[in-house]
C-alpha cells in the first residue's frame, strides 16, 4: 500500500472528512515519525511495531566489480521491529 492508497482508504471509511484533511493528517504522522527518528529517538506504535535507528560502525568493504578495498563510513539506518499483535495476525493466530 502506498501513501495515496492509505489516504483514499481513510477517506472512504470516514466520509465526514475531506481528502485534503486526511492527506495533512497522514503527512503529519509520517513527518513526526521521521523527525523523532532523526533525533535518534524510538517511535513505538502499540500492537503495530517500533521504529528505531541503528548505528553501523565504519568498516572496510570491497568493491564487487574490482575487488578493491573501500572504506565505508559510519552510518545510521532505520530499523523496524514488529509488535506482537501484528506478528500474531500475520501468522494466523
Amino acid at each position: 500500500m502506498i501513501r495515496s492508497e492509505l489516504v483514499h482508504k481513510l477517506v472512504d471509511e470516514n466520509p465526514h472528512l475531506h481528502q485534503r484533511d486526511v492527506e495533512k493528517i497522514v503527512s503529519t504522522i509520517f513527518e513526526e515519525i521521521i523527525n523523532t527518528m532523526a533525533e535518534g529517538d524510538r517511535v513505538e506504535l502499540r500492537g503495530f511495531g517500533a521504529f528505531s535507528v541503528k548505528k553501523r560502525d565504519p568498516r572496510i568493504g570491497r568493491n564487487p566489480r574490482t575487488g578493491e578495498s573501500v572504506a565505508v563510513e559510519e552510518k545510521h539506518v532505520p530499523f523496524f521491529k514488529t509488535g506482537k499483535l501484528l506478528r500474531d495476525r500475520l501468522n494466523g493466530k
